[in-house]
């Protein structure tokens, strides 16, 4: 596996945790309280979101394929980060977190870099307890973007073309640098329920002002989207 993070990992942690986006903001009120729960944040890059859990009272383990960005999140931000255990792991690996049990699961715009979708989803199943959930945040998979902003899939594309790309507009700069495994929502729900992870809420937050001025696609379409699911014993 390639962890294609590492390139640009230096860049990363240099000012305040920002939480404002919408899609952490989502995120963190479909998962709800987690004081004194355990909690795995999968593909957690330089920790933003493992330590506003850390701070919200849980015990939490940060799992990323980038030993940049977990240097990183070692040395980023202050009190919370220390009991914060961060692992050097592939997410969609069998073996990773092997005997590990977790309450609650995160990933924070983290599934559309892991190429294997389904051996991601069996990880979070296998270290959820039973009803234990799983919430995430992506791009939202039906957001096309323009020449200007890319959105979910290339612009010379359709919501129907999956695979690997990486972006070309203006506006752009991390899909430019590491791109994205672009999936449509079924592909998603459709791995969750394989993995026995079923679908219990939803959110579709409005993006942030500054977006809808710049990208004028994003004023009409959707551009985030949060799922909760919880784990369900598979017969």
């Amino acid at each position: 596996m390639i962890a294609r993070y590492d390139a640009i990992a230096h860049s990363y942690g240099s000012g305040p945790d920002d939480l404002t986006s919408p899609a952490a903001g989502a995120l963190l009120d479909l998962l709800g309280p987690v004081d004194g729960e355990r909690v795995l944040d999968l593909a957690c890059g330089h920790g933003v979101v493992a330590r506003e859990l850390a701070r919200r009272g849980a015990d939490v383990v940060g799992v990323d394929l980038s030993a940049g960005l977990l240097d990183r999140a070692r040395t980023t931000g202050s009190g919370s980060s220390a009991a914060i255990r961060y692992e050097l792991a592939d997410a969609s690996a069998p073996g990773t977190l092997a005997g590990e049990r977790f309450d609650a699961v995160t990933c924070n715009f983290g599934l559309s870099d892991i190429d294997d979708l389904d051996g991601a989803c069996a990880t979070v199943a296998r270290v959820l307890v039973p009803e234990g959930r799983f919430v995430f945040s992506i791009l939202h998979p039906c957001f096309g973007g323009d020449e200007v902003g890319s959105g979910a899939w290339p612009t010379d594309g359709t919501y129907y073309d999956e695979g690997w790309w990486r972006a070309t507009g203006a506006l752009s700069m991390l899909r430019r640098e590491v791109g994205a495994n672009h999936r449509m929502v079924s592909t998603y729900v459709n791995a969750l329920a394989r993995a026995g992870l079923v679908v219990t809420a939803m959110a579709e937050p409005r993006p942030e002002t500054s977006w809808e001025a710049d990208r004028p696609a994003a004023a009409a379409q959707p551009v985030y989207l949060a799922i909760r699911c919880r784990r369900t014993d598979l017969a």
